[in-house]
């Protein structure tokens, strides 16, 4: 009698009592890299490693010199153009008059009339270079898009800032979730929704998860696969806290 209780306690525990353990870390589920768009020398940086920033905030900003030369030539081709332009339309309305009386012919009148024209057309296309000119300005000055924390800056005052080189790493702290390995033997005892057990000892903080995805791409090193779950985070935790799951299995 003793041997079949122990082995239904047994069969029990085997089927409801399994738990995984796993070694996780709090991660941020939106980290941006912070690029500009166009190139040259950093004038002001107003972030550090660590500071909190809110979303439209100026982060840093790149010397306009380069912008400056690029608006003065353009301010000089719409003015240049403009003065060419009052100089033809003059002499256009002077010899439609004359012709009208017969004193020119006609061939000088449709000559002028093709060059007011046309210098109407370059005054246009100067004045949308000047425009697009004058919006490069916004982009000079890179301003957060969200709510977050940089957690690393790999730019310096006076720096070239490279487009496509990243500059500042932008963490959302509203985005938290934990990040953990689980072993291919386990992979297939847990699904997508399943309520964890969630730890950080540091804290002395304990709440329940739910598992958020099961990336299906193992580690080729440890043959492990990556899970993260959702779960409440509290003002104090941060990115890289360590944590611990415990994920109860049939």
């Amino acid at each position: 009698m003793k041997k079949i209780i122990l082995a239904v306690l047994l069969t029990i525990g085997s089927v409801y009592g399994q738990t995984i353990e796993l070694s996780a870390t709090v991660i941020s589920d939106n980290e941006k890299f912070i690029t500009s768009r166009f190139m040259g020398f950093v004038k002001k940086l107003t972030v550090s490693d660590g500071s909190i920033v809110k979303k439209g905030q100026l982060l840093y900003q790149i010397d306009t010199t380069d912008i400056d030369a690029k608006k003065s030539q353009a301010k000089l081709q719409v003015s240049m153009y403009q003065t060419q332009f009052e100089i033809v339309k003059r002499n256009y309305e002077r010899f439609q008059r004359l012709y009208e009386k017969g004193l020119v012919s006609k061939v000088k009148v449709e000559e002028l009339q093709m060059n007011y024209k046309n210098l109407q057309d370059m005054i246009g296309v100067a004045k949308s270079q000047l425009n697009e000119v004058n919006n490069q300005y916004k982009y000079l000055e890179i301003k957060a898009p969200n709510n977050g924390v940089i957690t690393r800056k790999m730019i310096k005052v006076g720096e070239m800032a490279i487009p496509g080189m990243p500059a500042l790493v932008l963490t959302d702290l509203s985005s938290l979730k934990i990040r953990a390995e689980i072993s291919e033997g386990d992979l297939f005892k847990i699904s997508k929704g399943q309520k964890v057990d969630i730890q950080i000892p540091s804290l002395k903080y304990n709440t329940i998860g739910t598992i958020a995805s099961i990336i299906p791409s193992s580690n080729p090193m440890t043959h492990t696969f990556m899970i993260k779950i959702d779960f409440k985070a509290t003002s104090k935790v941060y990115p890289g806290m360590y944590a611990k799951v415990n994920i109860k299995v049939k």
